[in-house]
Protein backbone atom coordinates (compact mmCIF):
# COMPACT_ATOMS: atom_id res chain seq x y z
CA UNK A 1 0.00 0.00 0.00
CA UNK A 2 1.31 3.42 -0.98
CA UNK A 3 0.97 6.54 1.13
CA UNK A 4 -0.72 8.95 1.12
CA UNK A 5 -4.04 7.17 0.61
CA UNK A 6 -6.33 8.96 -1.84
CA UNK A 7 -9.94 9.10 -0.63
CA UNK A 8 -11.02 12.30 -2.42
CA UNK A 9 -12.41 10.90 -5.66
CA UNK A 10 -15.30 13.39 -5.64
CA UNK A 11 -12.75 16.19 -6.11
CA UNK A 12 -11.03 14.45 -8.99
CA UNK A 13 -9.99 10.97 -10.05
CA UNK A 14 -6.66 9.63 -11.29
CA UNK A 15 -6.65 9.24 -15.05
CA UNK A 16 -6.95 5.60 -16.04
CA UNK A 17 -3.80 4.43 -17.84
CA UNK A 18 -5.96 3.11 -20.67
CA UNK A 19 -7.30 6.64 -21.14
CA UNK A 20 -3.78 8.08 -21.20
CA UNK A 21 -2.69 5.52 -23.80
CA UNK A 22 -5.64 6.42 -26.02
CA UNK A 23 -4.90 10.16 -25.77
CA UNK A 24 -1.15 10.15 -26.41
CA UNK A 25 -1.14 9.85 -30.23
CA UNK A 26 -3.37 12.90 -30.51
CA UNK A 27 -0.67 15.15 -29.06
CA UNK A 28 2.13 14.29 -31.49
CA UNK A 29 0.97 12.08 -34.37
CA UNK A 30 -2.75 12.65 -34.97
CA UNK A 31 -2.57 16.31 -33.97
CA UNK A 32 -4.93 17.84 -36.54
CA UNK A 33 -7.57 20.48 -35.92
CA UNK A 34 -10.92 18.73 -36.28
CA UNK A 35 -12.24 21.69 -38.28
CA UNK A 36 -9.48 21.49 -40.92
CA UNK A 37 -10.43 20.17 -44.37
CA UNK A 38 -7.51 17.84 -45.02
CA UNK A 39 -6.32 14.41 -43.92
CA UNK A 40 -5.10 15.53 -40.51
CA UNK A 41 -8.38 17.33 -39.80
CA UNK A 42 -10.51 14.45 -41.04
CA UNK A 43 -8.62 12.06 -38.79
CA UNK A 44 -9.23 14.31 -35.78
CA UNK A 45 -12.87 14.78 -36.74
CA UNK A 46 -13.39 11.00 -36.89
CA UNK A 47 -11.86 10.62 -33.42
CA UNK A 48 -14.13 13.35 -32.04
CA UNK A 49 -17.18 11.67 -33.55
CA UNK A 50 -16.25 8.35 -31.95
CA UNK A 51 -15.85 10.12 -28.62
CA UNK A 52 -19.31 11.67 -29.00
CA UNK A 53 -20.71 8.18 -29.50
CA UNK A 54 -18.91 6.89 -26.40
CA UNK A 55 -20.02 9.78 -24.21
CA UNK A 56 -23.58 9.62 -25.50
CA UNK A 57 -23.81 5.86 -25.03
CA UNK A 58 -23.08 6.22 -21.31
CA UNK A 59 -26.22 8.31 -20.79
CA UNK A 60 -28.45 7.06 -23.61
CA UNK A 61 -27.90 10.05 -25.89
CA UNK A 62 -27.21 10.34 -29.60
CA UNK A 63 -23.77 11.62 -30.69
CA UNK A 64 -25.24 14.84 -32.12
CA UNK A 65 -26.71 15.63 -28.68
CA UNK A 66 -23.28 15.91 -27.05
CA UNK A 67 -21.72 19.39 -26.95
CA UNK A 68 -18.11 19.46 -25.72
CA UNK A 69 -17.10 22.14 -23.21
CA UNK A 70 -14.18 22.84 -20.89
CA UNK A 71 -15.88 21.12 -17.96
CA UNK A 72 -19.06 20.81 -15.93
CA UNK A 73 -18.97 24.41 -14.70
CA UNK A 74 -19.10 25.69 -18.27
CA UNK A 75 -21.77 23.13 -19.10
CA UNK A 76 -23.93 24.38 -16.21
CA UNK A 77 -23.45 27.99 -17.33
CA UNK A 78 -24.30 27.16 -20.94
CA UNK A 79 -27.40 25.18 -19.98
CA UNK A 80 -28.89 27.65 -17.51
CA UNK A 81 -27.91 30.95 -19.13
CA UNK A 82 -28.45 29.54 -22.61
CA UNK A 83 -32.03 28.52 -21.88
CA UNK A 84 -32.80 31.73 -19.99
CA UNK A 85 -31.65 33.98 -22.82
CA UNK A 86 -33.02 32.06 -25.78
CA UNK A 87 -36.46 31.46 -24.26
CA UNK A 88 -36.82 34.82 -22.53
CA UNK A 89 -39.96 35.62 -24.51
CA UNK A 90 -41.65 32.54 -22.98
CA UNK A 91 -40.88 33.22 -19.34
CA UNK A 92 -38.51 34.44 -16.65
CA UNK A 93 -38.65 31.79 -13.92
CA UNK A 94 -36.12 29.10 -12.98
CA UNK A 95 -36.38 26.48 -10.24
CA UNK A 96 -33.38 24.95 -8.52
CA UNK A 97 -32.57 23.72 -5.01
CA UNK A 98 -30.59 25.12 -2.10
CA UNK A 99 -28.09 22.24 -2.08
CA UNK A 100 -26.89 22.63 -5.67
CA UNK A 101 -23.26 23.08 -6.64
CA UNK A 102 -22.10 26.70 -6.71
CA UNK A 103 -21.80 26.47 -10.51
CA UNK A 104 -25.60 26.27 -10.62
CA UNK A 105 -26.38 28.57 -7.70
CA UNK A 106 -24.08 31.34 -8.93
CA UNK A 107 -25.60 31.14 -12.42
CA UNK A 108 -29.03 31.58 -10.90
CA UNK A 109 -27.94 34.53 -8.79
CA UNK A 110 -26.43 36.11 -11.90
CA UNK A 111 -29.76 35.74 -13.69
CA UNK A 112 -31.62 37.23 -10.74
CA UNK A 113 -29.50 40.37 -11.14
CA UNK A 114 -30.72 40.52 -14.73
CA UNK A 115 -34.41 40.38 -13.94
CA UNK A 116 -35.13 36.64 -13.75
CA UNK A 117 -37.01 35.01 -10.89
CA UNK A 118 -35.43 31.99 -9.19
CA UNK A 119 -37.04 29.61 -6.71
CA UNK A 120 -34.57 27.81 -4.43
CA UNK A 121 -36.33 24.68 -3.19
CA UNK A 122 -35.42 23.51 0.33
CA UNK A 123 -34.14 19.99 0.96
CA UNK A 124 -34.90 17.64 3.82
CA UNK A 125 -32.42 16.30 6.38
CA UNK A 126 -31.10 13.84 3.80
CA UNK A 127 -30.61 16.48 1.10
CA UNK A 128 -33.60 15.37 -1.01
CA UNK A 129 -35.99 17.76 -2.73
CA UNK A 130 -39.69 17.60 -1.98
CA UNK A 131 -41.63 16.78 -5.14
CA UNK A 132 -44.84 18.42 -3.91
CA UNK A 133 -42.95 21.66 -3.32
CA UNK A 134 -41.46 21.36 -6.80
CA UNK A 135 -44.92 21.00 -8.35
CA UNK A 136 -46.21 23.96 -6.38
CA UNK A 137 -43.30 26.16 -7.46
CA UNK A 138 -43.98 25.82 -11.20
CA UNK A 139 -45.93 28.66 -12.78
CA UNK A 140 -46.83 29.63 -16.35
CA UNK A 141 -43.53 31.53 -16.74
CA UNK A 142 -41.25 28.70 -15.58
CA UNK A 143 -38.58 27.94 -18.18
CA UNK A 144 -36.26 25.51 -16.47
CA UNK A 145 -35.87 23.14 -13.53
CA UNK A 146 -32.22 22.54 -12.59
CA UNK A 147 -31.77 19.80 -9.98
CA UNK A 148 -28.53 17.85 -9.61
CA UNK A 149 -28.49 14.09 -10.09
CA UNK A 150 -26.35 13.35 -7.04
CA UNK A 151 -24.95 15.73 -4.46
CA UNK A 152 -21.22 16.33 -4.63
CA UNK A 153 -20.84 16.58 -0.85
CA UNK A 154 -23.20 14.08 0.76
CA UNK A 155 -23.88 11.83 -2.24
CA UNK A 156 -27.68 11.95 -2.01
CA UNK A 157 -29.30 10.85 -5.29
CA UNK A 158 -32.32 12.87 -6.35
CA UNK A 159 -35.50 11.29 -7.85
CA UNK A 160 -34.62 12.15 -11.44
CA UNK A 161 -37.40 10.19 -13.12
CA UNK A 162 -40.08 11.81 -10.97
CA UNK A 163 -38.62 15.28 -11.53
CA UNK A 164 -38.48 14.64 -15.27
CA UNK A 165 -42.09 13.50 -15.27
CA UNK A 166 -43.22 16.66 -13.45
CA UNK A 167 -41.25 18.85 -15.85
CA UNK A 168 -42.70 17.04 -18.86
CA UNK A 169 -46.26 17.36 -17.61
CA UNK A 170 -45.86 21.12 -17.29
CA UNK A 171 -43.84 21.68 -20.47
CA UNK A 172 -40.76 22.84 -18.55
CA UNK A 173 -37.19 21.99 -19.52
CA UNK A 174 -35.23 19.83 -17.05
CA UNK A 175 -31.49 20.29 -16.56
CA UNK A 176 -29.44 18.11 -14.23
CA UNK A 177 -25.88 18.63 -13.07
CA UNK A 178 -24.78 14.99 -13.23
CA UNK A 179 -21.09 15.70 -12.64
CA UNK A 180 -20.78 13.26 -9.76
CA UNK A 181 -23.33 10.76 -11.00
CA UNK A 182 -22.21 9.93 -14.53
CA UNK A 183 -20.23 6.70 -14.49
CA UNK A 184 -21.18 6.07 -10.84
CA UNK A 185 -24.81 5.12 -11.45
CA UNK A 186 -26.91 4.25 -14.50
CA UNK A 187 -28.49 7.29 -16.17
CA UNK A 188 -30.74 7.26 -19.22
CA UNK A 189 -31.69 10.78 -20.27
CA UNK A 190 -34.77 9.71 -22.22
CA UNK A 191 -36.13 7.44 -19.49
CA UNK A 192 -35.59 10.17 -16.88
CA UNK A 193 -37.09 12.95 -19.01
CA UNK A 194 -33.85 14.96 -18.91
CA UNK A 195 -33.41 17.66 -21.55
CA UNK A 196 -29.98 18.98 -20.53
CA UNK A 197 -27.23 17.20 -18.59
CA UNK A 198 -23.83 18.51 -17.45
CA UNK A 199 -20.85 16.22 -17.01
CA UNK A 200 -17.05 16.26 -16.91
CA UNK A 201 -14.28 13.76 -17.65
CA UNK A 202 -12.10 14.12 -14.58
CA UNK A 203 -14.73 12.69 -12.23
CA UNK A 204 -14.68 9.33 -14.04
CA UNK A 205 -10.95 8.74 -14.56
CA UNK A 206 -10.62 10.99 -17.59
CA UNK A 207 -8.54 14.15 -18.09
CA UNK A 208 -9.24 17.57 -16.60
CA UNK A 209 -10.31 20.48 -18.77
CA UNK A 210 -12.90 18.64 -20.87
CA UNK A 211 -16.60 18.29 -20.21
CA UNK A 212 -19.86 17.97 -22.09
CA UNK A 213 -23.43 19.15 -22.13
CA UNK A 214 -26.17 16.84 -23.37
CA UNK A 215 -28.74 18.90 -25.26
CA UNK A 216 -31.89 17.05 -26.29
CA UNK A 217 -32.60 16.93 -30.01
CA UNK A 218 -35.76 14.88 -29.57
CA UNK A 219 -39.19 16.03 -28.40
CA UNK A 220 -38.42 18.69 -27.46
CA UNK A 221 -35.49 19.82 -29.54
CA UNK A 222 -33.67 22.22 -27.24
CA UNK A 223 -31.70 25.20 -28.49
CA UNK A 224 -29.39 27.42 -26.47
CA UNK A 225 -28.04 30.92 -26.72
CA UNK A 226 -24.23 30.50 -26.67
CA UNK A 227 -22.15 31.96 -23.86
CA UNK A 228 -18.94 31.79 -25.95
CA UNK A 229 -18.94 33.28 -29.45
CA UNK A 230 -16.55 32.98 -32.37
CA UNK A 231 -16.56 30.38 -35.09
CA UNK A 232 -19.83 28.58 -34.57
CA UNK A 233 -18.36 25.27 -33.41
CA UNK A 234 -20.49 22.60 -31.73
CA UNK A 235 -23.62 23.38 -33.69
CA UNK A 236 -23.26 27.07 -32.90
CA UNK A 237 -23.68 26.44 -29.17
CA UNK A 238 -20.03 26.57 -28.07
CA UNK A 239 -17.32 28.16 -30.20
CA UNK A 240 -13.63 27.33 -29.92
CA UNK A 241 -11.12 24.89 -31.38
CA UNK A 242 -11.93 21.46 -30.02
CA UNK A 243 -9.61 19.90 -27.45
CA UNK A 244 -9.15 16.71 -29.45
CA UNK A 245 -6.82 14.85 -27.04
CA UNK A 246 -9.10 15.68 -24.12
CA UNK A 247 -12.22 14.68 -26.06
CA UNK A 248 -10.64 11.38 -27.08
CA UNK A 249 -9.74 10.74 -23.43
CA UNK A 250 -13.24 11.65 -22.30
CA UNK A 251 -14.71 9.22 -24.79
CA UNK A 252 -12.43 6.42 -23.64
CA UNK A 253 -13.23 7.12 -19.98
CA UNK A 254 -16.95 6.85 -20.76
CA UNK A 255 -16.41 3.66 -22.73
CA UNK A 256 -14.56 2.12 -19.78
CA UNK A 257 -17.17 3.31 -17.28
CA UNK A 258 -20.00 1.81 -19.32
CA UNK A 259 -18.21 -1.52 -19.80
CA UNK A 260 -17.09 -1.81 -16.18
CA UNK A 261 -20.06 -0.39 -14.30
CA UNK A 262 -21.67 -3.73 -13.44
CA UNK A 263 -18.54 -4.85 -11.61
CA UNK A 264 -17.25 -1.50 -10.38
CA UNK A 265 -20.34 -0.23 -8.57
CA UNK A 266 -20.61 -3.23 -6.19
CA UNK A 267 -16.86 -3.09 -5.57
CA UNK A 268 -16.87 0.59 -4.64
CA UNK A 269 -20.07 0.21 -2.60
CA UNK A 270 -18.50 -2.59 -0.56
CA UNK A 271 -15.47 -0.42 0.18
CA UNK A 272 -17.72 2.47 1.22
CA UNK A 273 -19.74 0.20 3.52
CA UNK A 274 -16.57 -1.26 5.01
CA UNK A 275 -15.33 2.24 5.80
CA UNK A 276 -18.66 3.29 7.31
CA UNK A 277 -18.93 0.16 9.44
CA UNK A 278 -15.35 0.52 10.67
CA UNK A 279 -15.68 4.16 11.65
CA UNK A 280 -18.99 3.76 13.45
CA UNK A 281 -17.68 0.70 15.29
CA UNK A 282 -14.57 2.48 16.54
CA UNK A 283 -15.95 5.92 17.41
CA UNK A 284 -18.98 7.42 19.10
CA UNK A 285 -20.68 10.76 18.41
CA UNK A 286 -20.78 10.24 14.65
CA UNK A 287 -23.56 11.28 12.31
CA UNK A 288 -24.03 10.15 8.71
CA UNK A 289 -24.70 13.10 6.40
CA UNK A 290 -26.90 12.35 3.41
CA UNK A 291 -29.35 9.60 2.59
CA UNK A 292 -28.43 6.22 4.12
CA UNK A 293 -29.25 4.24 0.97
CA UNK A 294 -30.08 6.59 -1.92
CA UNK A 295 -26.55 7.90 -2.35
CA UNK A 296 -23.50 7.52 -4.56
CA UNK A 297 -21.66 4.23 -4.24
CA UNK A 298 -18.34 5.82 -3.20
CA UNK A 299 -19.61 8.61 -0.98
CA UNK A 300 -19.35 8.71 2.81
CA UNK A 301 -19.87 12.06 4.53
CA UNK A 302 -19.58 11.88 8.31
CA UNK A 303 -19.95 14.50 11.03
CA UNK A 304 -17.51 13.89 13.86
CA UNK A 305 -18.93 15.38 17.04
CA UNK A 306 -16.53 17.46 19.17
CA UNK A 307 -13.99 17.67 16.34
CA UNK A 308 -13.15 20.55 13.98
CA UNK A 309 -13.12 19.17 10.45
CA UNK A 310 -10.18 21.26 9.25
CA UNK A 311 -8.08 20.13 12.23
CA UNK A 312 -8.92 16.52 11.45
CA UNK A 313 -7.92 16.95 7.80
CA UNK A 314 -4.60 18.52 8.81
CA UNK A 315 -3.95 15.67 11.24
CA UNK A 316 -4.64 13.10 8.54
CA UNK A 317 -1.58 14.14 6.56
CA UNK A 318 -1.26 10.69 4.99
CA UNK A 319 -4.92 10.48 3.91
CA UNK A 320 -6.49 12.71 1.24
CA UNK A 321 -10.05 13.66 2.22
CA UNK A 322 -12.00 16.93 2.16
CA UNK A 323 -14.46 18.90 4.24
CA UNK A 324 -16.90 19.40 1.35
CA UNK A 325 -16.90 20.72 -2.18
CA UNK A 326 -13.35 21.27 -3.40
CA UNK A 327 -14.56 24.24 -5.43
CA UNK A 328 -15.36 26.11 -2.20
CA UNK A 329 -12.94 24.43 0.22
CA UNK A 330 -11.00 27.66 0.83
CA UNK A 331 -14.02 29.17 2.58
CA UNK A 332 -14.19 28.97 6.35
CA UNK A 333 -17.98 29.02 6.37
CA UNK A 334 -19.67 25.65 6.95
CA UNK A 335 -20.95 23.85 3.87
CA UNK A 336 -24.04 25.44 2.34
CA UNK A 337 -25.26 21.91 1.58
CA UNK A 338 -25.12 20.82 5.21
CA UNK A 339 -26.71 24.09 6.31
CA UNK A 340 -29.53 23.55 3.80
CA UNK A 341 -30.05 20.08 5.30
CA UNK A 342 -30.50 21.67 8.73
CA UNK A 343 -27.35 20.23 10.32
CA UNK A 344 -26.15 22.03 13.43
CA UNK A 345 -23.26 24.39 12.70
CA UNK A 346 -20.83 22.59 15.01
CA UNK A 347 -21.52 19.30 13.23
CA UNK A 348 -21.26 20.94 9.82
CA UNK A 349 -17.83 22.24 10.83
CA UNK A 350 -16.88 18.73 11.92
CA UNK A 351 -17.92 16.95 8.72
CA UNK A 352 -15.55 15.06 6.44
CA UNK A 353 -16.21 13.77 2.94
CA UNK A 354 -14.64 10.46 1.97
CA UNK A 355 -14.73 9.70 -1.76
CA UNK A 356 -13.82 6.16 -2.79
CA UNK A 357 -13.21 5.03 -6.33
CA UNK A 358 -12.07 2.46 -8.86
CA UNK A 359 -8.51 2.02 -7.62
CA UNK A 360 -9.07 1.95 -3.85
CA UNK A 361 -8.58 -1.25 -1.84
CA UNK A 362 -9.76 -2.90 1.37
CA UNK A 363 -6.26 -2.48 2.79
CA UNK A 364 -6.54 1.27 2.30
CA UNK A 365 -9.98 1.34 3.93
CA UNK A 366 -8.72 -0.47 7.02
CA UNK A 367 -5.73 1.87 7.24
CA UNK A 368 -7.96 4.95 7.01
CA UNK A 369 -10.27 3.63 9.73
CA UNK A 370 -7.26 3.24 12.06
CA UNK A 371 -5.86 6.66 11.23
CA UNK A 372 -9.20 8.45 11.64
CA UNK A 373 -9.81 6.70 14.96
CA UNK A 374 -6.36 7.74 16.19
CA UNK A 375 -6.71 11.34 15.12
CA UNK A 376 -10.30 11.84 16.32
CA UNK A 377 -9.35 10.35 19.70
CA UNK A 378 -6.35 12.69 19.92
CA UNK A 379 -8.38 15.79 19.04
CA UNK A 380 -11.20 14.90 21.41
CA UNK A 381 -8.63 14.49 24.14
CA UNK A 382 -7.86 18.20 23.70
CA UNK A 383 -11.53 19.20 23.84
CA UNK A 384 -13.00 20.19 27.23
CA UNK A 385 -16.48 19.70 25.79
CA UNK A 386 -16.08 16.05 24.84
CA UNK A 387 -15.42 14.95 28.42
CA UNK A 388 -18.47 16.86 29.65
CA UNK A 389 -20.94 15.57 27.07
CA UNK A 390 -24.19 14.06 28.39
CA UNK A 391 -24.08 10.29 28.80
CA UNK A 392 -25.35 8.52 25.70
CA UNK A 393 -25.64 11.76 23.74
CA UNK A 394 -25.55 11.61 19.99
CA UNK A 395 -25.41 14.39 17.39
CA UNK A 396 -28.96 15.14 16.29
CA UNK A 397 -29.88 15.40 12.64
CA UNK A 398 -32.44 17.91 11.46
CA UNK A 399 -36.01 16.74 11.21
CA UNK A 400 -36.73 15.26 7.78
CA UNK A 401 -38.58 17.68 5.59
CA UNK A 402 -37.45 20.77 7.52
Amino acid sequence: MKLPVYFDNHATTPVDQRVVDTMLPFFTEQFGNSASKHAFGWEAEAAVHQARKNVGSLIGAAPKEIIFTSGATESDNLAIKGVAELYRDRGDHIITCAAEHKAVLDCCKFLERHGYRVTYLPVDAYGTVNLDKLRAAIDDKTLLISIMAANNEVGTVQPLTEIGRIAGERGVLFHTDATQAVGKMPIDVAACGIHLLSMTAHKLHGPKGIGALYVSARKPRVRLSPTIHGGGHEGGMRSGTLNVPGIVGFGKACELARAGMAAELPHVTSLRDRLETGLFAQLDELHLNGHPTERLCGNLNVAFGYVEGESLIMGLNDVAVSSGSTCTSAALEPSHVLKAMGLREDLAHGSIRFGLGRFNTEEEVDYVVRRVEEEVTRLRGLSPLYGKRPAGARPAAATAGK
